[in-house]
C-alpha cells in the first residue's frame, strides 16, 4: 500500500460513524450484513447510512454486492490488512519489542 492509498483510507475512516459501520462490518465476518441491519444496529437513517456507505467504498474500506432485493455490505478485509501492515512496517523493524504491545492486544 503506497501513502496515498492509506491517506484514502484513513479519510475514510475519520468520522465517528463510519468507524462504527465498519467495526460492525469486521465483526459480520465476510458474509457482511444488508444496509436495513447496518442501519438498525446503528441508528442511522437511509440517506445518512447510504452515504457513509458510500464513502467507505470509496476509500475501498467495503464492498457490496446485490443479493436478490438487499444489498449487502462487507468489510474488504484484504485492504484492512494492507492498511495494517502499512502502519506497522516502519514500527517493527527497530527494535522488535515495540510490537510486543500489539501481540498483546490481539490476545485480549
Amino acid at each position: 500500500m503506497d501513502d496515498r492509498t492509506a491517506l484514502t483510507a484513513f479519510a475514510g475512516l475519520a468520522q465517528e460513524t463510519r468507524l462504527q459501520i465498519l467495526r460492525l462490518l469486521v465483526r459480520a465476518g465476510p458474509e457482511g450484513l444488508p444496509a436495513g441491519e447496518i442501519g438498525a444496529a446503528i441508528g442511522a437513517s437511509s440517506s445518512r447510512l447510504s452515504f457513509h456507505l458510500t464513502q467507505l467504498e470509496q476509500a475501498r474500506l467495503v464492498t457490496s454486492r446485490r443479493e436478490g432485493r438487499f444489498v449487502i455490505y462487507a468489510a474488504a478485509y484484504p485492504v484492512l490488512s494492507d492498511l495494517v501492515t502499512f502502519l506497522m512496517r516502519d514500527c517493527c523493524a527497530d527494535p522488535p519489542e515495540i510490537c510486543a504491545p500489539l501481540s498483546e492486544a490481539r490476545h485480549d
